[in-house]
């Protein structure tokens, strides 16, 4: 009559593999992301001046996104050539702007995620400021 017992430790023994392959890729997915990310998806807290200029309704630099760190110290700077309305959405800060003169805008960065930066005249989108 064959032996039942022997096959019990394989199938333990087969277990157990598994669940440390299942242990060691979570890992490693855990380890993807944080890489992916960028770190641990927070960006330190640092005082950040922005230039744009506005002419013939053409934004230079052209739109980019500018990622800062929650507590950050935002510096607008905008120079346009006809009379407009700057608006920093989810902060509600808006800025006159007047033709020619330079305006600026500071303020604290202490709500995260992606905001739009745009005048309401021209509706143009000047930068997406990005808070961690």
């Amino acid at each position: 009559m064959p032996s039942t017992a022997a096959p019990a430790p394989a199938r333990s023994r087969d277990a157990v593999y598994r669940l440390v392959a299942v242990a060691v890729l979570l890992v490693a997915g855990v380890i993807a992301v944080v890489l992916f990310r960028g770190g641990t998806g927070s960006t330190a807290a640092q005082d950040r001046s922005i230039s744009v200029s506005i002419s013939g309704g053409r934004v230079d630099p052209p739109v980019g996104r500018v990622e800062v760190g929650k507590g950050s110290t935002i510096r607008l700077t905008v120079t346009s050539d006809v009379p407009d309305e700057l608006h920093v959405h989810g902060y509600d800060r808006r800025l006159t702007l007047e033709p020619g003169r330079a305006a600026t805008l500071e303020f604290r960065a202490d709500v995260t995620g992606m905001f739009e930066v745009e005048t309401h005249g021209n509706h143009l989108l000047l930068v997406q400021l990005v808070v961690r």
